[in-house]
């Protein structure tokens, strides 16, 4: 099983995981951290960018933990049978560890700001 951690600084787990280019990737064998590597993607297949069919660095993917990421994010990672996790954990591996042993603390979806009109007035 592998399990992705958006860590843009490679330091901490890190938010807008829509946005975000680089991922630690854990390899995960009966619930135990194997390894991890870094991967680091161009801009256009991060999340955002990223639709539609094609084939994308990160399928295969079994869990997504970041520090934050919105509803739609989420439901195209559940369309690919992939858990969507936001955590207020900072650092990768104990959100790992903490996920494997069941007790990652989650938070919730994170309104998109896209339909907010304080972000975008002119909408």
């Amino acid at each position: 099983m592998k399990i992705a951690v958006t860590s843009q600084n490679r330091k901490t787990v890190t938010g807008h995981a829509g946005k975000c280019r680089k991922f630690w990737i854990y390899e995960i064998e009966n619930d135990v951290i194997k390894g991890k590597t870094l991967l680091e993607l161009p801009i256009e297949q991060s999340f955002h960018a990223h639709h539609g069919e094609a084939p994308h660095p990160l399928d295969g993917i079994s869990a997504l933990i970041s520090g934050g990421m919105g509803t739609g994010l989420r439901n195209r990672l559940k369309q690919k049978s992939v858990v969507a996790l936001a955590t207020a954990e900072s650092d990768p591996d104990r959100a790992v560890s903490a996920w494997l042993n069941g007790t990652l603390a989650e938070l919730p979806p994170e309104a998109h700001h896209m339909h907010d009109p304080a972000h975008h007035p002119e909408s």
